[in-house]
């Protein structure tokens, strides 16, 4: 098992965080992860970690939401079917 990393780390990761207070919105990723039957975090003592294909997955997940627009049930469908193909995913070849 490779590296962990907790939710705080993750959210800082993929620039999720309040441009004031420049606290992780870690609320954002715990919907996700509700949202994405894809994202199963390991819970060590009461706390998330997750790995490095479980950030694949919210890199994903976080840009077809925000940099492509899509709604939540628009990226189930597209994780739901491309689930197994995402080491071959090509950004660039997506198209809306």
């Amino acid at each position: 098992m490779g590296k962990l990393i907790n939710i705080s780390e993750l959210a800082i990761e993929l620039d999720l965080v309040n441009p004031k207070s420049k606290k992780p919105l870690n609320y954002v990723l715990r919907y996700w992860e509700k949202q994405f039957s894809q994202i199963k975090p390991k819970i060590i003592n009461k706390r998330r970690y997750y790995s490095k294909e479980q950030v694949e997955i919210f890199k994903l997940i976080k840009y077809f939401l925000k940099n492509q627009g899509l709604t939540i049930n628009g990226v189930k469908n597209i994780l739901n079917t491309k689930i197994n193909k995402l080491d071959d995913y090509n950004y660039n070849s997506l198209k809306d």
